[in-house]
């Protein structure tokens, strides 16, 4: 764990959770697994709210706990499922374009509270939506409960683990802590659910319409009717995104390498075997090219001769994205994300070598990763670069860690005369040191937001204030001269200085989803090395 990612745990953990979750999550994460009297010792911190700020970390599966033999609960914080909640608005954006609004306020409603029972979602999102649309018109339980189905037959949604039935029926003192369980054919299995009603506004009174304070009348509610899926709570598929922004890169980097008939056969291939295949599995299921032309688009008419050929053309391409692994059914073929992955992750380092160093760099760079192993003599015959220049570009890039050198010495004693010393790239390394600097970026540009909302505070309450007080006189039927007035409340450098503000953490808000693209491709070249056998 280093101190860029120690950092970047804890400044997520406050900007989401508040400062007492921060320094109980950021101790956890500094000293690996403790148990609770220990970290209240530790951190200064009296244990209800330890316990409090431990709940919420589980609640949102930042923090897993394990019983020891001696009956001792320990808690471990998870730093890797913290760094996730960088990449929240992007999930939440995938399931926009995937399943519209509906998905999308189904993934937000699973990511603000952790975890949630369907019906709970399906309640929630269907007042939201109403919330947005016209007078008159409401959103039924039916239509988000199919999307909420849907969202888990894909798998972008899971179950979370349960209490056995075996543990509730002992008769014995119970455990320290329960032991969860879930077994995998039950994880996107729907609970019987009969959802019927409608999304319902929120009233601007406390009163309902009856004349009986809401909470009241909830509580009769509660009484009346059970809640049919209550202890069937749902969470988020992280991996299942992952996987899905995975094929969406691949998909990207064949359509730029080739065109788009080619990534559209790749996408068909990578959906057919979306479910199927593990997310950490080095290929996907071997497709024939009958299944392959079955299920292509609707608006591809190409013929499954040109089909036939495409496949060849990407079998035969060298950086292997596909591969052939059989000749029945018309050919068998599967994607090799593992070469895909460290295709994209190379792209990556080379990119960032361009645009750090320059062009001429970057075809150094290029030289050696295509060669393997150059002598600084071959290096400057092979870029056509004068040996000044080339061994100034060889040092600084050696000097960032994105090349090595290898030393192989002709005697025992390596004296640098009888050595020879070449220049290679090691890809997994330079991909490390590069995560490393991603991740010092993200925390320097959220503590340069920090700043920014921080400085210009009392104006952003003034702007906030001036804004409600609009929306409350709209609401009343004022008139338009009163309106202006309000508005006027604001001054023209006040109002621009609020435009630059806005400007800039539009700008730092990009920017941080942007880095976590490529922290996203190299975390996945660096697991699938990792995991292969």
């Amino acid at each position: 764990m280093t101190q860029a990612e120690i950092k970047l745990c804890s400044l997520l953990l406050q900007e989401h959770f508040g400062e007492i979750v921060e320094k109980i999550g950021a101790h956890l994460i500094r000293t690996g697994s403790q148990p609770l009297r220990v970290i209240a010792h530790d951190t200064g911190t009296s244990v209800d709210q330890v316990k409090k700020a431990l709940c919420v970390l589980i609640q949102h599966n930042l923090v897993i706990y394990q019983v020891h033999k001696r009956g001792v609960v320990e808690y471990e914080a998870q730093c890797s499922r913290v760094l996730r909640m960088l990449r929240y608005p992007r999930y939440i954006y995938t399931t926009k374009t995937l399943y519209s609004d509906t998905g999308e306020l189904i993934v937000e409603e699973l990511l603000l509270n952790g975890k949630m029972t369907m019906s709970a979602v399906v309640k929630k999102v269907a007042d939201r939506l109403t919330e947005t649309m016209e007078d008159g018109k409401t959103m039924d339980y039916a239509e988000v409960s199919n999307t909420f189905v849907r969202l888990a037959d894909t798998h972008f949604v899971q179950r979370c683990p349960l209490v056995p039935d075996s543990e509730n029926l002992d008769t014995g003192p119970p455990p320290p802590a329960p032991t969860l369980v879930i077994h995998e054919k039950d994880m996107y299995l729907i609970p019987k659910l009969t959802l019927i009603g409608k999304g319902k506004r929120r009233r601007s009174s406390d009163e309902d319409a009856a004349g009986e304070p809401r909470a009241k009348k909830r509580k009769h509610t509660d009484d009346r009717q059970p809640i049919p899926d209550d202890g069937i709570y749902w969470q988020i598929n992280l991996d299942r995104f992952h996987q899905h922004f995975r094929d969406q890169a691949i998909v990207s980097a064949v359509a730029n390498r080739m065109d788009q008939t080619s990534s559209e056969i790749v996408r068909t291939m990578l959906r057919m075997s979306e479910v199927t295949t593990p997310s950490s599995a080095p290929f996907t299921q071997p497709l024939s090219s009958n299944e392959i032309f079955r299920s292509l688009p609707v608006g591809y008419n190409i013929s499954k001769q040109v089909l036939d050929q495409y496949l060849t053309l990407l079998a035969d391409d060298p950086l292997e994205f596909v591969g052939k692994s059989g000749d029945s059914g018309g050919g068998m073929y599967v994607i090799n994300l593992h070469k895909a992955l460290a295709s994209l992750a190379t792209a990556t380092l080379e990119s960032v070598v361009q645009e750090r160093f320059g062009s001429r760099c970057a075809r150094i760079f290029r030289l050696v990763l295509q060669k393997k192993h150059l002598e600084q003599k071959q290096v400057e015959d092979f870029a056509m670069i004068p040996a000044k220049e080339a061994k100034d570009m060889l040092y600084k890039m050696l000097s960032e860690n994105f090349i090595s050198l290898q030393e192989i010495p002709k005697t025992p004693d390596h004296a640098p005369s009888r050595t020879f010393y070449l220049y290679t790239v090691n890809v997994l390394s330079a991909a490390r040191m590069l995560l490393h600097r991603c991740y010092k970026s993200i925390a320097n540009l959220i503590e340069r937001r920090q700043f920014e909302t921080k400085e210009n505070k009392r104006l952003l309450e003034k702007s906030q204030r001036v804004e409600a007080i609009i929306a409350s006189m709209q609401a009343t039927g004022a008139e338009e001269v009163q309106l202006q007035e309000i508005e006027e409340m604001i001054t023209a450098p006040e109002r621009q200085q609020l435009e630059t503000l806005k400007r800039n953490v539009n700008k730092l808000d990009a920017s941080e989803i942007q880095v976590d693209e490529t922290i996203f491709l190299l975390e996945s070249y660096i697991e699938s090395t990792m995991k292969r056998p």
